[in-house]
């Protein structure tokens, strides 16, 4: 497999299915997002955390190739079998976030990213996946998108906002709360 094919050189690339679209357009903007976060996990997974997140990192890594190939497949087109997104995933995220929260002290308010570079990794994936959600959101809006990818990826920055606070705890940094100025 070539890594450059000068197909794309005009602006447009090819949906799974052969359809030909600008490289902007939201289809595009949706995968290519749900790719960048992806890098992202990666960078918080090359980060100092435990063995567990790292496997849990490995598997959501996965599900947004899934989530990738989905959006890149332009819908009724493609007749290649392609991997799929399940409600489990959606799930493995939820209890996920549980078994974080029952070592987490409650949030009394909202907290500034920032004390050490894996939870900082973590709050950029998550506001990278929220920029996922919005667009595929938006694609939504336009084309069939399966409704599954979006609450994958609002359960997903979910996620990463409650790493971001294990990951707080974990490496004993101190969590800084948002003190809002009033005057």
């Amino acid at each position: 497999m070539k890594i450059y094919t000068k197909k794309g050189d005009g602006g447009l690339t090819s949906l799974i299915g052969g359809t030909r679209v600008p490289k902007h357009h939201l289809r595009i903007e949706s995968y290519g997002t749900v790719d960048e976060l992806n890098a992202y996990i990666g960078l918080i997974g090359d980060q100092e955390v435990d063995a567990t997140t790292k496997e849990v990192l490995l598997e959501i890594q996965d599900r947004l190739f899934t989530l990738g190939s989905l959006l890149a497949a332009e819908p009724g087109k493609s007749k290649m079998k392609l991997p799929e997104l399940k409600n489990s995933d959606i799930e493995f995220l939820e209890n996920q976030i549980d078994t974080m929260d029952d070592v987490l002290e409650p949030m009394k308010s909202f907290v500034l990213p920032g004390g050490h570079p894996a939870v900082s990794t973590s709050h950029i994936a998550r506001c990278v996946c929220r920029r996922a959600e919005r667009i595929t959101v938006h694609l939504a809006e336009e084309e069939e998108v399966d409704e599954k990818i979006i609450r994958y990826l609002n359960r997903l920055s979910d996620y990463l906002f409650t790493l971001s606070r294990k990951l707080t705890k974990d490496l004993k940094v101190k969590e800084t709360p948002w003190v809002p100025r009033m005057s």
